[in-house]
């Protein structure tokens, strides 16, 4: 299913409510940080259950207590509702126990 493009107003709404995202090279981008490696890993496996689910899948790359996120729906050509649904997703997942938000 192809997704309309968020456009520019639509994509700041979007941003003021998503806690730590911001927008890099086109993509909805956040950097998690947890306590440790397993920490960052159980938070990987459940954003990899939701992402399998709605076929949406990061581009995320992982160093020991770091998780860092790129979203972009590739069938579109940028950010849309499904890569800000995910976002949501994610910073529910990742929860105010132990991850923190860095660019």
């Amino acid at each position: 299913m192809k997704f309309p493009l968020l456009d520019e107003s639509a994509l700041e709404a979007a941003l003021a409510s998503l806690d730590g995202w911001t927008v890099e090279a086109g993509k909805l981008h956040k950097q998690f940080t947890f306590t440790d490696f397993i920490e960052a890993f159980g938070f990987m496996t459940k954003v990899a259950i939701v992402a399998e689910g709605l076929n949406h899948h990061p581009e995320w790359f992982n160093v020991y207590n770091r998780v860092t996120v790129d979203l972009t729906t590739h069938d579109s050509g940028g950010i849309t509702a499904n890569d800000t649904g995910l976002a949501t997703r994610m910073n529910e997942l990742a929860g105010s126990e132990s991850a923190t938000a860095q660019r």
